[in-house]
This record gives C-alpha cells, structure tokens and sequence, in this order.
C-alpha cells in the first residue's frame, strides 16, 4: 500500500506501456480520474473505466503501431512530490521544465479551476502546483 496515489498511477501505467499490456488497474481516487481525463484527452491513453465493486479504475493503453507496439510516451514523470511540492506561475512552466520549451511533451497542473494540461492553463492565466510530465 503507497500514501501516494498518483505516484503508484503513473508507475503502474509506465510499467504496462514497457510490458505492453493492454490495461492497467489503479487505485480510484478523485485526483487519479481528473488527471485520467487530462491523459484522455491529449490522446495518451485510449479510455478508463471504473469498477465500483473493486474500488479501482481500469485503464486502457493506447500504443504506436498494430503490429509491434511502442508507448505514445517515453518519459512519464512526478515532478511535485508529498515531501516537497513545487508550485509556479503560468508564465514560469517553460523555465521550470526545460522540455516544454521545445512544445514536446504535456505537464499536468493543478489549478484553483481544477486539473489541467499547462497550455490550457497558461491560457486561462493558472498557475498551480506541477503534478506530473508527460513527454
């Protein structure tokens, strides 16, 4: 058992996309579904469902190619963590990770309007805590 879910989330989808497996299960949580959302719509994974019985939230994985299957991702990382959080403005995302200068790859933000990628949020003028990189 982990204290941080979204931590045990990425972990478990980076690890079925290196084993290729159609599906992942995580833990349902309010935070892990809105950052699913956010995966969902920019084409990371193809679709989630939840599963009440079990309290989880089963993923599908989406996958370059039908024949050998190589992630959409090659880097999923956490970059605030439960010991130490980072934060940043709208117009400091590009300084803090140095990727995102080049337009590859999305951040995950959490904002006062809720969980969003940072081009939405640069666009709606939100800064927040920086959950995770997806590059």
């Amino acid at each position: 058992m982990t204290n941080d879910l979204v931590s045990d989330m990425l972990t478990r989808i980076r690890n079925a996309c290196l084993a290729r497996h159609n599906f992942a299960r995580v833990r349902y949580s309010k935070v892990n579904l809105s950052i699913l959302k956010v995966l969902q719509g920019e084409g990371y994974i193809k679709n989630f469902e939840i599963e009440e019985e079990e309290k989880t939230v089963k993923i599908f994985l989406k996958y370059k190619g039908w024949w050998i299957k190589k992630p959409l991702f090659s880097t999923i990382r956490r970059i605030s963590k439960p010991g130490q959080r980072v934060f940043c403005g709208y117009k400091n995302f590009q300084k803090l990770i140095d990727v995102l200068k080049y337009q590859q790859g999305t951040a995950i933000i959490s904002t006062s309007s809720g969980i969003m990628n940072h081009k939405k949020a640069t666009q709606l003028k939100k800064g927040g805590e920086i959950i995770c990189y997806i590059g």
